[in-house]
This record gives C-alpha cells, structure tokens and sequence, in this order.
C-alpha cells in the first residue's frame, strides 16, 4: 500500500509510489520486437499507454465517449508476472500502463493518442509529476504499423508546442499484465487518498478543461 509520511517533503509524500533509486532502460528485445496485435472483441478493441501512476491515467481514459473500461497493469519490461512490489524497484523493465478498451465506431485511436500526448508532460524523462523512476515513464505501445504512423504523426503535432524533445518512448506492444485487484478504479474507489485529492483530481480536471468535447455526458 501507499505511505504516506506526513514530515516528508511534498514530493515525496504525494507520490503514487515509491520513488525507485534505479533508472531502468526499456532492453533491445524489446524496442526491436515485432508488435503483438490484440484481436477485437464484440466489436471493442484494445490501446495500451503509461504516463505515469496508473490511478491518474485510467481515471483519464474512462472519462471519454466511447471507452467501456481502462484497467490498471504493467507493460513494456522484460520480466514475466510483474507484481506492484516488482515493478517499483525499477529493475523489471515495466512501466504502469493502462489497458484501454473502446468502441472505434465511437472514439479513434487517433483520438486517444492526442489524449495520450495531452493529458501529461511528454518531455518529462522518467516519471510524470511528482512520480519519479523508470515505472513511470511514458511509454505509447503500437500493435500494428498502422498504429505506429498515426502515433508518429500525432506525436510530431504535439513536438511543435515544447522547445524540449518529447521523451514518450514508441514501443511494439507484447504483453499487457494486469494489476493487483485493489489499484483497478483506485480514485473512485479512493477519492479521500491523499495522492488522490493533490495529484491525480487535479490531473484528471486539467484534461477535461482541455478535452471537453470527447468527455461521457455525466463527466461534463
């Protein structure tokens, strides 16, 4: 779980998890690897992003038209049935990721790719906010070519706004490991948590005031 130590500094204190001391590298294996592509099903198919503390960007993503659910987990590592505890040591490779699972008839993965780009700091190297260490790295995981042009595309879009080089790493998608029962749906069923109110809120309500026109009617 979460500690919070309240005669630490903010930083340390508002933070998703523990600050790992190692920065890890995504492994060649797996930048070079061919993209896995995840099959639709009933007529929903599935994107894969981290950009930090999954509680932020799933609470994201499930505030858009047309996406059913985004499920907390881990992805773009090298090491097999990473754990929270693993994956916060910053040596299994994995980033937290979400699973994002839409309706294209609704919403395109164009249009979750500029909320990817939108909705954090994508010059920010290891880490989004206060989150610091190679598992919170932005990572945008690509299933097919078509995937990957349309990130290259919006990514160059989004490059003309910073005078800093974008640090989101384009990867081919592999494996999407699920995580712990009690992280899915963690700032609604969280919303008093410390890190909740003076972190991912205050994230969540910055990109609604920039995306207002893709948000579910009860978001508004």
């Amino acid at each position: 779980m979460k500690r919070y130590i309240f005669s630490f500094l903010a930083i340390v204190l508002f933070s998703c998890g523990n600050n790992a001391q190692e920065k890890s590298v995504t492994k060649p294996e797996i930048a070079n690897a061919d993209p896995v592509e995840v099959e639709p099903e009933n007529g929903l198919e599935k994107a894969y992003f981290a950009s930090g503390c999954f509680w932020c960007v799933e609470a994201i993503y499930e505030s858009i038209e047309g996406v059913k659910e985004a499920v907390s987990g881990y992805s773009g590592g090298h090491t097999k049935n990473p754990t929270y505890e693993s994956s916060n040591t910053g040596r299994t490779g994995h980033a937290e990721a979400v699973e994002v699972i839409y309706d294209p008839e609704v919403v395109s993965f164009r249009t979750l790719v500029e909320v990817y780009f939108g909705s954090q700091d994508p010059t920010q190297v290891n880490g989004q906010g206060p989150d610091q260490g190679s598992q919170y790295r932005s990572i945008i995981f690509f299933q097919n070519e078509k995937q990957k042009q349309i990130i290259e595309e919006v990514k160059a879009e989004v490059a003309k706004n910073y005078n800093k080089s974008i640090a989101a790493e384009i990867l081919p998608f592999q494996k999407f490991w699920i995580a712990e029962d009690y992280h899915q749906n963690y700032e609604k069923n969280n919303p008093n948590n410390p890190y909740i109110q003076k972190v991912s809120i205050p994230r969540l309500n910055r990109f609604k005031e920039k995306f207002p026109d893709i948000l579910k009617k009860k978001e508004h």
